[in-house]
């Protein structure tokens, strides 16, 4: 049976899409491009199956709709660079079964130029098809923020750029019926700078904050109170807060694709941010040697191996680093997260631990890395030995602050 829509990728940007979809009323076909983890409960997923989504069983099923959005992950490769093999993939899959008058828009994370430089010949070249002639081309920077309950993809405004003009307008229809607002770039290449400019400035304002956190800790400064104070400014000023480190799907791009033009600010950024987990991991052993213990042979429980609250999703969490510098320190490592069952570091499952409150008050040292909301931060804190909170979520005076 046809489908309006193909959401080719179904990983932590796709899948929010397909739902976002669906429960618009449009009817949806899901298409994998890897082993892509999902993040659905059985309620949510009955919920999008009764509601008109369905999985592709065949890549011919790609050409049977209006519309085909591709959002292929897109990892740091081993070059430092955007591994953009899955976009490829789903190009030539799509490629070879494109029709005439489908509307073909990207939402992967990808350099400036990718969607005119390397998409759209994947595309004609498997169809035959000339875009912006025979079919749609655009791209649209995706703005998924997991676990949000404030903005959803509905009250969320969508960023759309095309080949054409003509492009720009079908993407633009499409959208207009999952969000209150589409804002239309001038072309393919501001709306790919979008998502560039938008991921960067999430890096870079933490990277500022990880390095007052660092700088206020050497003064015994309260950063937390500064932060406070300062966010009460009502212009010029955004608050961001410190922490082990930065996960997410969002990555930082200090290349343009033009030239090999970096941008230097993102690339100091960068340089900042991977520092932050072996600096919680220094801190962390001050404070065990400050109360008569060493690392070596410590119990460390990590809360909140996650890398955004009260999910599952683990991809880019500090964590795992942390898990592993404090093993190559000597620690015996545990973790607890309520959402996570198991968790392995280096190939070995790390112990997980049962009862949460017993586990913190047998620890050495118990590192608060994610702050999940089923956590009793102040009871913790009472039971905990040691509570080094690297969140700041913690009742002033409970818990040693990053």
């Amino acid at each position: 049976m046809p489908a309006d829509l193909a959401v080719i990728g179904l990983g932590p940007f796709g899948l929010p899409l397909a739902q976002a979809a669906v429960a618009a009323g449009i009817s949806t076909l899901g298409y994998r491009t890897g082993p892509e983890p999902g993040d659905l409960s059985p309620a949510e997923l009955r919920r999008m199956l009764s509601g008109g989504f369905r999985h592709a069983t065949t890549p011919a099923e790609l050409g049977r709709v209006r519309t085909a959005v591709i959002c292929a992950p897109t990892h740091r490769g081993a070059d430092g660079g955007l591994d953009l093999s899955q976009v490829a993939a789903a190009a030539r899959t799509l490629g070879a079964h494109l029709r005439p008058h489908t509307t073909v828009i990207l939402e992967s994370s990808v350099p400036a130029g990718t969607t005119e430089e390397f998409l759209r010949p994947l595309l004609e070249e498997g169809s035959g098809l000339r875009a912006g002639r025979d079919f749609h081309l655009a791209y649209s920077p995706s703005r998924v923020d997991p676990g949000n309950r404030v903005f959803t993809p509905a009250n969320t405004p969508k960023v759309i750029g095309g080949l054409t003009s003509a492009c720009t307008e079908s993407a633009a229809a499409f959208y207009g019926r999952l969000t209150d607002k589409v804002v239309r770039a001038r072309g393919l290449r501001e709306a790919e700078t979008v998502q560039l400019l938008e991921t960067n400035f999430r890096h870079v304002n933490i990277a500022l904050v990880n390095e007052m956190a660092v700088l206020c800790h050497d003064l015994g400064v309260d950063l937390w109170d500064v932060i406070r104070c300062a966010e009460t400014k009502p212009f010029g000023f955004e608050a961001f807060r410190p922490g082990p480190g930065v996960g997410g799907h969002g990555v930082p791009q200090d290349l343009t694709g033009h030239g090999g033009r970096t941008l230097r600010m993102v690339e100091l950024a960068q340089q900042v941010n991977s520092q932050m987990p072996g600096y919680v991991v220094r801190r962390a052993a001050t404070l065990l040697n400050e109360h008569g213990k060493s690392a070596r042979a410590a119990r460390v429980l990590l809360l909140g191996v996650t890398y955004k609250p009260d999910l599952a999703d683990q991809q880019g969490t500090p964590a795992r680093e942390i898990a592993v510098r404090l093993m190559e320190l000597g620690a015996s490592v545990s973790y607890h997260d309520p959402h996570v069952p198991s968790w392995n570091v280096l190939d070995r499952p790390v112990p997980r631990a049962d009862s949460l409150y017993e586990a913190a008050a047998d620890a050495d040292l118990t590192i608060l890395l994610q702050q999940h909301r089923t956590y009793d931060l102040q009871g913790l804190s009472v039971k905990a030995q040691l509570l080094l909170d690297t969140r700041g979520a913690t009742p002033t005076g409970a818990a040693h602050r990053l």
